[in-house]
Formats: C-alpha cells, structure tokens, sequence
C-alpha cells in the first residue's frame, strides 16, 4: 500500500484510541462499537419518529472478516415503543486498523454508494440500509442494516443448492446487471465507482495479490485438480489477462463477491444477496461464473452451467440488457472463472496487513469447486 496512505490511516487509528470520543451527534462515525451512544442512535433509527428515543443499546459478540461485524439490541421509550422500532440492528465497521487498511481499497466507497445510490433503484432481494458512511481520510466507517437474522437464512457450502434456487439467483443477477448496463449514470453520478479490472489491479499494487494468490494455490494443491496444479505457473498471468479482458467488456454494476455465504434463502424461498463492499463497474460474466462456480457441487455445476448461462442470458435482455451470443457469453464465463478462483487462493493465505477473511474449510471447497470448473472447462486456454 501507499506508504503515506499507511501512515495516514495508522495515524488516525492512534489519534482515535487515544481520543476514545464517542459517536453522539449525527455525523460522528463510531470508531469503535464501545463508543455508540444511545443519543447517537437516536439520530439514525428514530429520524422519523420525534418523540422517540433510543435509551439503552447493547452489543452483540464480535465477528470479524474482511469487516467487523456486530449485532446491537436496541431498548426504546415508550414512543419509540409505540412506533415499532427496530429491537436490533446488523453492523459492519471498520475497528481493527487491518480492516481499515485493506478496505481502504475503494471497498468502503462502494458499499457505502450501494447502499446510498444504487440499492434504492432495483428490485431485488437484498438489505436495507439505515445508515452506510466512512471517513475518507481515517477509513473508520459503519454500515447499519435492516437486521434480517431469523427472518432469512444465510447460506454456505453445505446448503443444498436446487435448480430453482440458482435459477433465482440468475434473475437477482441479471436485474442488477441490466438495469446498469451501459447506463450513462456510470460515467455521471456513479463515475467514482472502481473499476472491476482497477480494483484488481490496486490489490495487487498495495496487499501483494500476486504473492496471496500463488501461496494460495500451493496451499489448496491437494483439492485441485492435479492436470491444472501442473500448470500453477501459468495461472496468475492468464488471470491478468483475464482481468484485463473484463475491463475491455461492457460495463454495468456488479457485485464481485457473489460467493454462496453472501447469499441467503427468505421465508419464502428467494434468494436475496447481501454483503456489497465490492460492488463495481464492470461485466456481468464474473458474477455468473462466481456465482455458479461456488453455489453448486461439481456435479450439479457439469449438469446446468450452461442451461443457467442461457436462462441468464434471457433474464439479463428481459432486464435491460442486451442480446449477447451464447457462444461469446461462454467464452466470458470460462476465462472469468480465473479471476473468482484469485479471490479464494488469496483467502486461503492472507499476507502482510490482510486479515484472515473466512475460515479454511469453506475456503477449499469453493477453491475446489472453482479450480474445477477451470480445470473442466479449460480456463487457461481460453484467452488464446
């Protein structure tokens, strides 16, 4: 990373330990959980309710990733009461410095122009914000959800993925990508939004992406399979040209971490899709390939990948986009599934600042599942 970056955000970290101010008036950005106030709440979920107050809040257990996540409960008085207040709120922050320092990365400016510029457009399943802002020179930040715990279940590599499902998950993808695709609002209000092949590119420039990624692979031999680990060598420079291909495409919004743990199931059986710290400009093929490569087994991928993609390819015209060939749609999925496999090598060995994301188990089976689908469907030589 940028050494005057670093130093910037490692001294703002130490002026907030040392300050410790807690968040009361309506712009502060809690540096940490511990420094919410109920007066500060107050301002965010009884905006429009005068009369009510928060009175009481109390934290949940911590759980840290790539953010800092935490449940708060909310106690009310008696309007507040009365309106029907949320008793709980979800929260991703910014505590520890390393969060800071990786999410720096443009992640914050995304999640927080989802939440505040893009969410409200489309129709699909996915959060509700309260509150989504960070301090661009700090990097503290906090984005304050609709809690959806009991009322959804979250997903993960033992969820018994059906057609159906993943046939929902096409339709969430293709509206997204097709209310955006070639929209004149990507060069005008959302113009500051990274680009997919950009943020890749600033990874590699400030964390060491090459170096993760090999390490990762190295590391994830075993559940690879062995006819592409004989070419390890070759995979990280067809990913920069994989990459570099994607920027080269049209450009819509994208989710870019459409792993199966940031999908989950409603009451009702939609899919909806949580988690946007990495929405970006970019081309609809890498969340297709992500999404389908990680949501379902080997098997069932082999048996519907490319009955999905066509289905996709229908909703995604329906939705705003384009007809696309499928045959050029196929090429994109395959040499996608090169830069979704770099997001989980680099998971699986987390160096220098990066935080340790997500935990090994399902790190390797969505590495096995993807490396896979690469090895099937020989992703290395489909940039030739």
């Amino acid at each position: 990373m940028n050494g005057e970056k670093t130093d910037r955000i490692k001294a703002a970290f130490a002026r907030d330990q040392r300050e410790d101010r807690p968040a009361v008036a309506p712009g502060d950005i809690p540096w940490r959980y511990e420094a919410i106030t109920p007066e500060w709440m107050t301002h965010i979920v009884c905006a429009d309710h005068p009369d009510a107050r928060v009175v009481a809040v109390r934290l949940d257990v911590p759980d840290s990733g790539t953010s800092n996540r935490r449940r708060i409960y909310l106690d009310y008085n008696e309007a507040g009461q009365a309106a029907g207040l949320p008793a709980s709120v979800f929260c991703k922050a910014t505590v520890d410095l390393r969060n800071r320092l990786l999410l720096s990365t443009s992640a914050l400016l995304s999640e927080t122009s989802f939440y505040n510029q893009i969410r409200p457009q489309l129709a699909i399943e996915a959060p509700q914000a309260y509150l989504a802002t960070y301090d661009p020179d700090s990097y503290a930040s906090i984005v304050m959800l609709k809690d959806l715990g009991g009322s959804v279940s979250f997903c993960n590599h033992h969820t018994q993925m059906t057609l159906e499902r993943v046939q929902d998950q096409m339709r969430v993808l293709a509206t997204l990508h097709g209310h955006f695709y070639r929209s004149p609002q990507l060069d005008r209000e959302l113009a500051h939004m990274f680009r997919y092949d950009d943020r890749f590119l600033a990874l590699d420039r400030d964390h060491d992406f090459k170096g993760m990624c090999e390490a990762g692979l190295r590391e994830a031999g075993d559940v690879a399979p062995a006819r592409l680990m004989a070419r390890q060598d070759e995979v990280w420079s067809a990913t920069m040209r994989a990459s570099a291909r994607h920027g080269e495409l049209p450009l819509t919004i994208t989710h870019g971490d459409v792993h199966l743990k940031n999908w989950y199931i409603t009451g009702d059986g939609r899919m909806g899709l949580s988690d946007w710290q990495v929405t970006s400009k970019g081309h609809w093929s890498r969340d297709v390939a992500y999404t389908i490569s990680t949501a379902l087994t080997v098997e069932q991928r082999r048996l519907w990948e490319k009955d999905l993609l066509a289905y996709y390819l229908e909703a995604f015209a329906a939705a705003g986009g384009e007809a696309v060939p499928f045959d050029d749609a196929w090429r994109n999925y395959r040499q996608q599934l090169l830069t979704t496999l770099a997001w989980w090598t680099m998971t699986l060995t987390p160096l220098g600042d990066v935080p340790d994301m997500q935990p090994r188990d399902i790190t390797l089976e969505f590495i096995h599942r993807i490396a896979t689908a690469m090895d099937d469907l020989d992703a290395l030589d489909s940039l030739d």
